[in-house]
């Protein structure tokens, strides 16, 4: 009789919090299959047609997607669009090479130049790189990339999960995600924690020789993938399951109910909306309101930017869905890892300290006056408040003050219903958070994740320096505490609407630092009210 083999864990990071018991399914490798070159022509031929068939399934998936992923989506059909990016596969096919080899050459060859970049910026764009390469890749060995693996219920193994994959996969069949690379802030992490996958990243390559079907739990949030799991260990983990299904039926309790701490503080809980749809169910007696909207859900569904009447409905609509609470819209935040084709700029050496957020907009008033155009006509009817990203210094606070200010004059001119709502400011540079009592704002909203990342010179997508990327850092929570303080004094509203809003460890350094207003994902609210009324710091429960 074979012996079983000896329980195995692997070790890794934590990029969305689930624990699952299933059973491995890996990402097939290459199979390695043969296909017969043809002639120069044919080969050409054969590559163009699988590149138009990865510009149609990636369309399909922008179509499919939700703000956050049509982002995503929309950068690597905007490198799929690029005839440079496939002219040296060309140009190997007509001198006599296969039309896979010639692909898969040409894209390593910038993959390695986008990682060799100083830039972090670019390091992270050698995944779209990867996920293009591997699609292509794919389509002309006849190996369907795209095809779904495992059986039931699996924990999906690979090397790394590319965004395009994520978004393709049915999540129903899969328990979770382990992968041998990745990062806890790549484009799929941030998928994952958005819908609610468990996901761990950095466990090795030694977990992908594991054998398919294998018995496997997956702890995401100590951070283990345990395969071949005893008796003992499944036992102990079906404890744990059963108990974060009581806690998460406990923590429902808390939504009909206002957040209060359990010393009696009153905190307001709004959410964040990325796309209208995440609005979909629910109650909106569950929260204080919306305290970050991203418009560029508006800007990233191809074709035009949006008119006037375009973003207008859409303001309307989340100030009917409100019902008479306080709806926030932060202004266009395009530029660093949110490029937006025809208006941000291409070929930034370091776009996350390049022209984005407010600076953008300031540099394309055609652009920016139609978005506060249907700012101020939606603030007519309901209340409706107005925050710009990424200000650096009061000027730009100032220029964007005044340029509404004349937007609003042409309206009311024209006979049009219109007013200014409150203007406020993110605050997620620390030039802004250090000088706070030189803006002239009328609320503050803390954007902790892009904060985190200039405070501690991190960037978001690079795993190498995630240890350093600590939203707990003194630097960071003095800041935070320094513009709560500001707020305090002057009466001015402050939130915070990064992901430490939702971590139940920052609760408690938040309330300490005056924090009283957080805007969180909805999926996310249930638990951040009940963390607030227990008191809960974050410990294993």
């Amino acid at each position: 009789m074979k012996a079983r083999p000896a329980e195995r864990i692997f070790t890794g990071q934590v990029a969305s919090r689930g624990i699952a018991l299933g059973a491995i399914a890996r990402r097939p490798a290459d199979d390695g299959r043969v296909r017969t070159k043809g002639s120069p022509g044919e080969e050409r031929s054969t590559l163009e047609q699988a590149l138009e068939e990865a510009r149609a399934r990636l369309s399909e998936l922008v179509r499919q997607s939700d703000s956050m992923g049509r982002e995503i989506l929309e950068f690597q059909l905007a490198l799929l669009e690029d005839p440079e990016l496939y002219a040296p596969a060309l140009k190997a096919i007509a001198g006599g090479a296969a039309a896979l080899d010639s692909w898969r050459a040409a894209l390593d060859e910038q993959i390695v130049g986008y990682l060799s970049a100083e830039d972090d910026y670019f390091q992270a764009r050698a995944a779209d790189l990867k996920d293009l390469r591997d699609r292509v890749c794919g389509l002309l060995s006849g190996a369907d990339a795209d095809a779904d693996v495992g059986e039931g219920q699996g924990i999906y193994v690979a090397d790394d999960l590319a965004p395009s994959r994520f978004l393709e996969m049915d999540w129903t069949r899969y328990r979770g995600a382990a992968l041998a690379g990745g990062s806890i802030t790549s484009h799929a992490a941030m998928l994952a924690r958005a819908r609610g996958v468990p996901m761990l990243t950095g466990l090795g390559a030694a977990c992908e020789a594991l054998s398919d079907g294998a018995g496997a739990v997956l702890d995401a949030e100590e951070g283990h993938l345990i395969a071949y799991p005893s008796g003992a260990t499944l036992k102990r983990y079906e404890a744990r399951i059963a108990t974060r299904a009581d806690e998460a039926a406990r923590d429902a309790a808390f939504l009909d109910k206002p957040a209060v701490t359990a010393d009696g503080t009153r905190v307001r809980v709004l959410v964040n909306v990325d796309d209208p749809k995440v609005l979909d169910g629910l109650d909106p007696a569950h929260c204080d309101g919306i305290g970050l909207t991203r418009s560029e859900f508006l800007f990233t569904r191809g074709g035009a930017l949006p008119d006037e009447e375009t973003q207008l409905a859409a303001y309307l609509g989340l100030l009917n869905w409100a019902g008479g609470r306080p709806v926030t819209v932060r202004t266009l935040d395009a530029g660093g890892d949110k490029p937006i084709p025809g208006l941000t700029p291409e070929g930034e050496a370091n776009p996350f300290l390049g022209l984005r957020g407010l600076r953008l907009s300031l540099a394309h008033p055609e652009v920016f006056r139609v978005q506060l155009r249907a700012l101020a006509r939606a603030a007519v009817q309901g209340p409706l408040k107005v925050m710009v990203p990424m200000v650096t210094v009061p000027g730009e606070l100032d220029r964007a003050r005044a340029l509404f200010a004349e937007v609003l004059a042409e309206l009311t001119g024209q006979g049009v219903a219109a007013r200014m709502p409150p203007l406020g400011m993110m605050v997620e540079v620390p030039a802004a958070a250090l000088a706070i009592a030189t803006f002239d704002a009328d609320f503050y909203s803390i954007g902790s994740n892009d904060l985190v990342q200039y405070v501690t010179a991190t960037s978001r997508d690079n795993a190498a320096v995630a240890p350093l990327h600590d939203a707990h850092n003194p630097a960071v929570l003095e800041l935070i505490a320094r513009v709560c303080q500001h707020g305090a004094t002057h009466g001015r509203e402050v939130s915070l609407c990064g992901d430490m809003a939702a971590d139940p460890a920052s609760m408690a350094p938040l309330l300490a630092a005056g924090l009283r207003v957080v805007s969180v994902a909805p999926a996310a609210l249930a638990r951040t009210k009940a963390t607030l009324a227990r008191g809960h710091r974050g410990e294993e429960g």
